[in-house]
């Protein structure tokens, strides 16, 4: 029998909490650099360097612990994840390297198979795996460290969504309601196929789709949740409105929530976010989907609403629900109305 992989926390679940990471940030110099286009200031998913006019490399690295049993599986998906901060900037990939924590005493078949997932998504992105580093751990944690490239004007930042931009999400929500329902036998069949479909699925193709239109912001939602994520977007200048019906979600996963399969990380993004948003009318169930942490999640993109629908005709295409879910607005006492 295989052994098994599951952590306490899997996926991007078992990121620290905005709130401690903010803490932590806060104390860090910034280096005034001008050919550091995006550092860590506005919370956005990779660091952009210029380094000649028509050429900036974006860099990224992200690993953790398992969420499902299959090894091949969660490489594909922690490759995925990775892969995900280029493409929210914009970026192509060009080289990766694996990050691998295994225990020494566990069979190595198993992180054959993971590195094997990883390097297939990898090939996928059009990249390579180009070296890497492992520790023995008592845990099994993986992921990449990625380089890609952007063209400097062509850059893709989380912060500059304007009044009157539509918002679309590219992928559904409920991971880590589902992993955590999987994680008790309580899910069904159909529900767990789907996260794995999405988690599997590259930004990639979502990303080339949007390079044709004028958007104004994008990011991609993770472990900090789809408001969480939005809160950086708005990032104090403007505000968004949510209308909680229109928002993909695998099927399931309210009920799910409405069950009480919610998640530790889920809990921390609400204690971060909850000052800013006002819920007029929301089921605590869908409070929770919106609270609840993604792993490979989708990008969330703001744009003129006279591209958004066109846009969203080709998104539909790669197979995932996905839609348009709100709207950005002038700043309001709230930073976030979920209707």
């Amino acid at each position: 029998m295989e052994e098994k992989l599951f952590c306490k926390t899997g996926g991007c679940g078992a990121k620290l909490g905005p709130k401690k990471l903010s803490k932590v940030l806060s104390l860090l110099d910034k280096k005034n650099d001008p050919n550091l286009l995006v550092g860590f200031d506005h919370s956005d998913d990779a660091a952009v360097y210029r380094v000649a006019d028509d050429l900036a490399i974006v860099h990224t690295l992200d690993f953790f612990p398992p969420m499902v049993e299959d090894p091949y599986t969660f490489g594909q998906i922690a490759a995925a994840n990775a892969l995900s901060d280029i493409y929210a900037m914009g970026g192509d990939v060009t080289t990766a390297l694996n990050i691998v924590c295994f225990p020494d005493e566990m069979d190595l078949n198993i992180l054959g198979k993971i590195m094997m997932g990883g390097n297939d998504k990898v090939i996928e992105a059009g990249g390579v795996i180009a070296g890497g580093h492992s520790i023995n751990d008592t845990d099994v944690k993986y992921g990449l460290s990625v380089t890609g490239r952007v063209h400097p004007d062509k850059l893709l930042r989380n912060n500059g969504a304007i009044p009157g931009d539509t918002l679309i999400l590219t992928k559904p929500l409920g991971i880590g309601i589902v992993t955590s329902a999987k994680r008790v036998g309580q899910v069904s069949d159909e529900a767990f196929d789907m996260a794995v479909k999405s988690m599997t699925t590259l930004n990639k193709y979502a990303s080339e789709i949007i390079r044709k239109y004028d958007v104004h912001a994008c990011t991609d939602v993770t472990g900090f949740s789809l408001l969480g994520h939005l809160m950086e977007m708005v990032g104090g200048e403007v505000s968004a409105n949510i209308i909680s019906a229109d928002v993909p979600r695998i099927r399931g996963a309210v009920r799910y929530a409405e069950n009480f399969m919610i998640t530790a990380a889920g809990q921390r993004n609400r204690n971060f976010v909850d000052d800013n948003v006002e819920f007029h009318g929301v089921p605590f169930g869908m409070e929770e989907l919106l609270f609840d942490p993604q792993t490979s999640g989708g990008l969330l993109i703001a744009l003129p609403r006279e591209e958004a629908y066109s846009a969203l005709e080709e998104i539909k295409k790669i197979g995932l629900p996905c839609g348009i879910v709100g709207s950005i607005t002038e700043r309001k006492e709230k930073a976030i109305d979920v209707f």
